[in-house]
């Protein structure tokens, strides 16, 4: 991703900012122009829940390239309370510590760095609640 993209998107990565369809009220993460669920292109800017619920998920062990040195990390996808389903990352937790129907919370963190002198990149993950 480019620098300037990744600028751009940084209310979406920082404050969980999605679309909504004005007309049936589907919620979509990230934010659409056209509802998938009804056609319509009547959508407004949500800020979304920072709390859900773990659907499903994943361990990985075998990472794309530069991601090599955060595994094993746990990709779910989480169920908001408001009812958005999006893909995250689960942190400060052990694999075995996750669950289907596992609560979780967003919290801030780094996602990655381009090198040791690079761009270090924050965004969103999701926390069990303790």
């Amino acid at each position: 991703m480019s620098v300037p993209r990744y600028w751009r998107e940084i209310p979406r990565r920082y404050r969980l900012i999605g679309s909504k369809c004005t007309n049936c009220g589907r919620t979509y993460f990230p934010p659409r122009n056209v509802c998938r669920e009804c056609g319509s292109k009547r959508m407004e800017e949500v800020k979304l829940s920072e709390r859900g619920k773990v659907i499903t998920w994943a361990v990985i062990y075998d990472p794309p390239r530069g991601f090599e040195k955060y595994v094993p990390y746990i990709i779910a996808i989480v169920e908001l309370d408001d009812g958005t389903r999006i893909m995250t990352q689960i942190t400060d937790c052990e694999p075995d510590e996750i669950r289907i129907g596992t609560r979780v919370y967003a919290v801030f963190r780094k996602i990655r760095e381009e090198g040791e002198s690079g761009i270090i990149y924050y965004g969103y993950k999701f926390k069990p609640l303790q």
